[in-house]
């Protein structure tokens, strides 16, 4: 599973202590909170973190390479 954490615009990082506040989503795919973490992005949210049960931890730094990387695919196309 993939969690999504989401906080209010602004926010720049999240400690673990904060992690047990915050709102989350969970998904069985990389890829759907991928979309969602995009989604809140389109609406003026901020995705925060994305830590999977395998060990991925996309911060919002890696997050926010990851979604302009996603968007460069999209409006290119992949290879």
């Amino acid at each position: 599973m993939y969690r999504v954490y989401s906080g209010p615009p602004g926010t720049e990082r999240i400690s673990p202590f904060d992690k047990s506040r915050c709102l989350f989503k969970e998904f069985s795919l990389l890829d759907e909170a991928m979309g969602f973490a995009h989604h809140l992005k389109e609406k003026g949210h901020v995705a925060l973190l994305i830590e999977g049960d395998d060990g991925t931890h996309l911060d919002r730094k890696d997050l926010a390479k990851a979604l302009h990387h996603r968007r460069n695919e999209q409006t290119h196309g992949a290879w």
